[in-house]
């Protein structure tokens, strides 16, 4: 297909191009499978089996003692900070991180006070974190400093592991426990072409979100230390997240850890597609890519986001504005070489319309 080329809605009775996020990823056929033949029990009580065996999985992974198995990447990041963080401690968080701009649920839950920090394509200010970490006269605690990689608001960025040892070791100097949002954690290894176990060595606790790339349903991963996890088990339970026959759905996630990272790679080179493509559009900005996230600057052309968002969605391409100026675009297993055409066509259609 011609990118000039005028775009039919959903054309050939096709369904739009899903570009909104990574968790609309569906099932795999082996997902089903292991579904349907899943050993269950009851994981409130005395477990369940396939949960169990996600988690053992999950923590050697990941080079952690334990895992827990809790339904979302949000409760497994509230999750490491109520296990770590006491009441009024501070909860350091690079300034843009989701878990600062979009979670906070420990300030609610706990009374901990969430302090940004600022950075740079997600990645903390060093200098800036050593001075909310050094003790002061009248100055609350750190307990708990939080990490993310690919980082989900500055367009999948990755953190360098240099910074992230820097970030670990300071404050483990003054006895600080590190959590990394590792919901997209895979996409950052593939990207850096190291184990995941590798990244998560420079973080006490780490969450795996499994129902984005990975294609699972549902569920994340909270790995750690074996003492910081059985806590974590108990507030699972306060917090209404313990499930009965859960092995239904970490049968799923068996599947996705075991099968589905390296494919991530073909995201990657999706979203580079994506964004090169863009590029050559004028009037667009589209930086390059780390991972499968593509942030696309419409500043230039007269129409903000959201008016973007509702051409686009009429050409069947689905986009989520992201700030006023800003379009993001998520490439997934669901978005191979035609999709990619398809959207690029109807970038174009759209651009062409305004010029």
């Amino acid at each position: 297909m011609t990118h000039g080329a005028t775009l039919v809605a959903n054309p050939a009775g096709k369904p739009p191009v899903d570009l909104r996020s990574d968790t609309v990823t569906r099932p795999t056929p082996a997902m089903y499978e292991r579904m349907a033949s899943a050993p269950l029990g009851d994981d409130g009580l005395d477990g369940d089996p396939t949960a169990q065996t996600l988690e053992s999985s999950t923590a050697a992974l990941l080079g952690k003692e334990a895992a827990l198995y809790v339904p979302s990447a949000t409760m497994a990041n509230l999750l490491a900070i109520l296990a770590q963080a006491e009441r009024q401690e501070l909860v350091l968080s690079e300034a843009t991180s989701h878990i600062y701009v979009s979670e906070r649920g420990a300030a609610a839950l706990t009374g901990a006070f969430y302090e940004s920090i600022a950075g740079i394509d997600g990645a903390m200010d060093l200098d800036l974190l050593g001075e909310a970490l050094a003790p002061g006269l009248g100055r609350l605690r750190a307990g708990v400093v939080c990490l993310e990689t690919s980082h989900n608001n500055a367009g999948g960025t990755v953190l360098p592991l240099e910074h992230m040892r820097a970030a670990f070791e300071a404050s483990k100097r003054v006895g600080v426990s590190v959590h990394l949002d590792g919901a997209r954690l895979m996409n950052a290894a593939v990207a850096l072409g190291v184990a995941a176990a590798d990244i998560s060595a420079f973080a006490d606790t780490v969450s795996l979100c499994l129902s984005k790339g990975l294609s699972a349903p549902m569920g994340a991963v909270l790995a750690g230390s074996a003492a910081t996890i059985q806590r974590a088990r108990s507030l699972r339970k306060m917090l209404g997240g313990s499930q009965r026959q859960v092995g239904i759905a970490a049968a799923a996630g068996l599947v996705a850890v075991s099968t589905m990272v390296e494919r991530l790679a073909d995201d990657h080179l999706a979203a580079r597609r994506l964004a090169e493509g863009i590029g050559r559009i004028a009037g667009l900005v589209a930086k390059r890519p780390q991972t499968n996230i593509v942030q696309v600057d419409v500043g230039a052309t007269g129409l903000d986001a959201t008016q973007w968002e509702s051409a686009l969605r009429r050409l069947g391409v689905l986009v989520r504005p992201w700030g006023r100026k800003r379009l993001r675009c998520v490439t997934h297993r669901h978005v191979g070489a035609e999709e990619i055409d398809l959207a690029l066509a109807g970038f174009t259609a759209v651009a062409e319309q305004i010029a």
